[in-house]
Parts: structure tokens; C-alpha cells; sequence
């Protein structure tokens, strides 16, 4: 069995393209041969669940009642106790199979209550490892090649779990000073995290997003961040492309278009590129 790698999408910042690009990264490794689990950790809105066309059927299983066992399930204490009752059927029930090849572990309710219970436990390595314990001991052994977790757009309980778990952070940054600033910030966190909770978490890969080099502007953030992060930065940046929020809306991403347009597939090629240089990168290479 291969070593299940983890990545983090996170930005501390909303509408970043997190879980774009959690979607469409996962579905580009998966064209690369990599069995794929999304988990959406980002809230009850289930943006993830729309990429890939399964949010009425999460919604239709919480109405009915059938939505326990779920995602903010594993963060309890009882969870030990709850799988092995219920066997491989507890983890089985958490995961959906999706028609572009990725499977997910869909967002729920309960997420919205889950920062405020883990900020109740007292011990720190307990509060920020209950995520890590759950992929180890129960995610690890299906043999995935890689788990992408797409997070809140904040910094929270949830959130430090999260990179805590993953230890590798993908960062989606758009062209402009607020998020350069933004990306900063990360770093510095990442830094403390290491330095105060002795968790070897780093920042391996910076992704422009929603790129228009049409300006110049764009083009100057575009070359700065290409000299501040030379060792993280993305192999290709992804465009802005309309196809791509058409695509959303119609729960696929833009690998499922039957004609996409210039930007989409441009979109398309940078997204494999990167989850190539991504793989070379967890299996190996040497980032700050």
C-alpha cells in the first residue's frame, strides 16, 4: 500500500478559489493515475458537494435523517467507540463516489458547532490532532494516494486541524496587495505553528488564481510573488475563466466541459501541471 499523502488548500480569506481548486486539482491527479478523497471542512454551504453534483443528495439524506455518521462526526471524542460499533460501514457511509473519479467526504451541518467544541478541550495536542488521528487510523488504510482538504476560509479550530493533519499547504492567492499580504501572514503562522506546537506543517505550493494578464498590474503582482516565493511558487498560474463558475454551477469542474473555452482549458493544463509538480514536491523535494 502507497503512503496516502495529504495538502491543505487554505488562504486565510474568503473567495480565494480554495475549493476550486480543491476540486479541480483533486480531479486533474486523478487523470494522472492517483486515486483521490476530497473533505470538505469548509461549512454547511457545501460548495464542494455542487462541484460535483452531490449536494442534493447530501441534503436529501440530512432531511431523511441518514446523515450520521458524519464529517464533524470524527472530531468527537465518542468516535473510537462509533466505528467500531458500526465497523467499515462507519467510514464507508462518510465517503460518496463522484462521477469525475474523486470520491468525497461532503461537508455537514455540524461543522458550524465544531469550532467552538474543540476550543472547549484544554489540551492543545489533543484539540488540534483529532483530524490527524482520524485520517491515520481510518483513512490511511483505504489506500488513497492523496487527501485534499478544503478548509473555511478563516483561521480556526477546524482550520488548525486541518493543516495540522496535512502538514503540506497549498495556498491559492489572487493578484493583489491584500492577498500578498495575506500570503505573508500564512507563512508566518505556518512559522509559529512549527515553532510552538512542533507540528512540521510548511507552505508547498503558491497558485496564482484568477490570473488576467491583460493588465499590467496583474503582471507586476504576477513577477512579485514569483521572486518572494521562488521555491513555492506554482508551475503554471490558472486563469480567470467564466467557464469555469459556469461549470460549478453546474456541478462539474472544468475537466467535464465538452467545449470549454480558450481560458478554461488553459485553466485545465495548469491545474495537471501543478498536481504533477505537487506529487514531485510530497514525494520529496525540499521546500522552506
Amino acid at each position: 500500500m502507497s503512503k496516502t499523502r495529504r495538502v491543505a488548500p487554505f488562504l486565510d480569506k474568503g473567495g480565494t478559489g480554495k475549493t476550486t481548486t480543491t476540486a479541480h486539482l483533486g480531479v486533474a491527479l486523478v487523470e494522472q493515475g492517483y486515486d483521490v478523497l476530497l473533505v470538505d471542512l469548509a461549512g454547511k454551504q457545501g460548495d464542494l458537494s455542487k462541484h460535483f453534483g452531490e449536494w442534493d443528495r447530501v441534503q436529501r439524506e440530512i432531511a431523511d435523517g441518514d446523515d450520521w455518521p458524519n464529517v464533524s462526526t470524527v472530531f468527537q471524542e465518542q468516535w473510537d467507540a462509533i466505528a467500531k460499533k458500526l465497523g467499515e460501514q462507519a467510514v464507508e457511509d462518510l465517503i460518496y463516489e463522484t462521477d469525475e473519479g474523486v470520491d468525497l467526504v461532503p461537508s455537514h451541518p455540524g461543522l458550524d458547532s465544531l469550532d467552538g467544541e474543540l476550543g472547549q478541550i484544554d489540551d492543545v495536542q489533543d484539540r488540534y490532532s483529532r483530524l490527524d488521528a482520524f485520517l491515520t487510523e481510518y483513512v490511511d488504510p483505504l489506500g488513497y494516494d492523496v487527501v485534499l482538504l478544503d478548509l473555511p476560509g478563516l483561521s480556526n479550530n477546524v482550520t488548525y486541524n486541518a493543516l495540522w493533519a496535512a502538514k503540506d499547504v497549498l495556498a491559492p492567492v489572487e493578484m493583489g496587495p491584500f492577498e500578498s499580504e495575506q500570503l505573508a501572514t500564512l507563512r508566518d503562522d505556518l512559522g509559529k505553528m512549527r515553532s510552538n506546537l512542533g507540528v512540521d506543517v510548511r507552505l508547498t505550493m503558491v497558485v496564482p488564481n484568477k490570473v488576467d494578464t491583460r493588465t499590467n498590474l496583474t503582471e507586476q503582482y504576477l513577477e512579485r510573488f514569483r521572486e518572494e516565493y521562488p521555491d513555492t511558487i506554482a508551475e503554471a498560474y490558472v486563469p480567470a475563466s467564466q467557464d469555469i463558475r459556469n461549470a460549478a454551477e453546474q456541478g462539474q469542474t472544468a475537466f467535464a466541459l465538452e467545449d470549454p473555452s480558450k481560458t478554461a482549458r488553459e485553466a485545465r493544463e495548469a491545474y495537471l501541471a501543478n498536481a504533477e509538480a505537487l506529487m514531485d514536491r510530497l514525494d520529496g523535494g525540499e521546500t522552506p
